[in-house]
């Protein structure tokens, strides 16, 4: 059995692991912690709740999807103002020993931290409902892979915490770059990727995506063939099961979910997701809220 994905609330506000730390936590009363500081990052996401935070003698009140970077020496705190909903959020401290260790496979994983240079100031970014769907998911992930005795487990965290630290740089990052030049490699491609992504409820026929990038639809559907091995379709049905399984895993409705995603029709979203990931959604969803209580 899996452990609980959920943190007792604690005070503390020093690392006990030497890299990072990672908590989910979902309370209705907390008790009140001071200004401090850290001596290491702090990537804060607030899932919701009713609260308004202090940092660097400015307040706020956050909206569910922001994440906020919170650098070192920077003086922050929170107030819960009711508790007519949970106060819920994700919590990660990494320190800069360990971004250090990550840029050396790749300077992209400091996108973010970077921002906080060399002002020290904070940073603030509201991502998208299917964007944050996937970092919950990511997250829970990660947490749940903390919390078990599989084999392989120390080299499947890194992964998991080298892939979560990946994918918010890039969200963030892409968010600020929208464009893709002609002159980049595979720039038709990956414009394609990002339109997928970005309009996964909509009609992302080969004939749509034709009209839409004024290329002929051959093109398109041997460019998805020979980039990533797998037809156009193929591609979006295993993106839109992806993400509706990131919302499943956060407790969202699953029929609301499917629609959501792109799915029209039920049954098809039930068999592609059964075949997927051999679950059925609604067993997958009771084992997930089974394991966050």
């Amino acid at each position: 059995m899996k452990k609980n994905l959920k943190t007792e609330f604690s005070t503390r506000q020093y690392m006990l692991s030497r890299d990072f730390e990672i908590y989910y936590y979902n309370d209705k009363t907390i008790p009140d912690v001071k200004a401090h500081t850290h001596d290491y990052y702090e990537f804060y996401f607030f899932m919701g709740g009713h609260i308004i935070m202090y940092i660097d003698g400015k307040s706020f009140v956050p909206v569910p999807g922001t994440m906020i970077i919170i650098p070192p020496g920077a003086a922050h705190f929170a107030r819960l103002l009711d508790s007519d909903s949970p106060y819920k959020r994700f919590v990660f401290w990494v320190t800069e020993d360990f971004l250090h260790t990550l840029s050396n496979i790749s300077e992209d994983y400091l996108f973010l931290t970077d921002k906080t240079k060399p002002s020290g100031r904070f940073f603030i970014h509201k991502f998208t409902e299917i964007e944050f769907n996937a970092i919950q998911g990511k997250v829970f992930t990660l947490i749940d892979e903390i919390n078990s005795d599989r084999f392989g487990k120390d080299a499947k965290i890194l992964i998991s915490v080298s892939d979560f630290m990946l994918s918010i740089n890039r969200m963030v990052h892409e968010t600020e770059n929208p464009s893709i030049t002609d002159s980049e490699p595979d720039s038709l491609y990956q414009s394609i990727i990002l339109y997928i992504e970005s309009h996964i409820d909509e009609d992302l026929s080969l004939d749509r995506l034709s009209d839409i990038f004024h290329v002929n639809k051959f093109h398109i559907s041997h460019l998805f063939s020979d980039t990533n091995g797998l037809p156009l379709h193929k591609y979006v049905i295993k993106k839109r099961l992806a993400m509706c399984k990131d919302a499943i895993l956060n407790g969202q409705d699953i029929s609301a979910t499917a629609a959501a995603y792109g799915f029209t029709d039920y049954s098809v979203f039930y068999r592609a997701f059964v075949k997927e990931y051999g679950i059925s959604p609604k067993n997958y969803r009771n084992e997930v809220v089974r394991n966050k209580q």
